[in-house]
């Protein structure tokens, strides 16, 4: 912060920041590319996405910036890059969807894309261990107990994902 005593501090970046919705929009519709992630139950799943670096700005990021430069040399004041994945459906007026990601920067856009979307199996595995394995029927006071059921869900569930995933797995008549 600057006090008035001395030269006033010069800005560290060269554009202003700007809104999700405008970086998104910025570049048009035309430089977004359609991707397939998977194959539902109506055929292939596709929508156009687009992918940039910025540099997340906020009290929060700098917090977190900071934080992690903290046991390195020091925080020289500059936000880290991040990459951003952004959705604009077809038939959509603008970008609809925004990700956010500190993978490495020479990551695919399909492994991006699979990547967001895979919420869909997510909670399909959630629901699979609430209502068919029980996660949600524990009933104890102590977080040991809570720990020890939440862990035999979870090694039911891998148990029961390995088995149909197994390709000599004998399938039920």
């Amino acid at each position: 912060m600057w006090s008035g005593n001395g030269r006033k501090p010069a800005a560290r970046y060269r554009t202003k920041a700007s809104s999700l919705k405008d970086l998104a929009a910025a570049a048009g519709r035309a430089s977004y590319r359609r991707v397939t992630w998977r194959t539902g139950s109506k055929g292939p799943m596709r929508s156009r996405f687009r992918v940039q670096s910025v540099r997340p700005a906020g009290v929060t990021t700098r917090r977190h910036a900071r934080s992690q430069a903290a046991g390195a040399a020091g925080w020289d004041g500059v936000l880290p890059a991040m990459t951003l994945l952004t959705e604009w459906p077809t038939g959509a007026q603008a970008p609809a969807e925004y990700w956010l990601s500190s993978l490495p920067a020479d990551t695919t856009l399909r492994h991006l894309v699979r990547l967001a979307k895979m919420r869909w199996r997510i909670e399909h595995d959630y629901r699979e261990m609430k209502h068919g394995l029980g996660l949600d029927h524990f009933e104890g006071r102590t977080w040991r107990g809570w720990h020890h059921h939440v862990t035999l869900v979870t090694a039911a569930h891998a148990f029961l994902t390995l088995r149909r995933l197994d390709p000599k797995a004998p399938a039920p008549a």
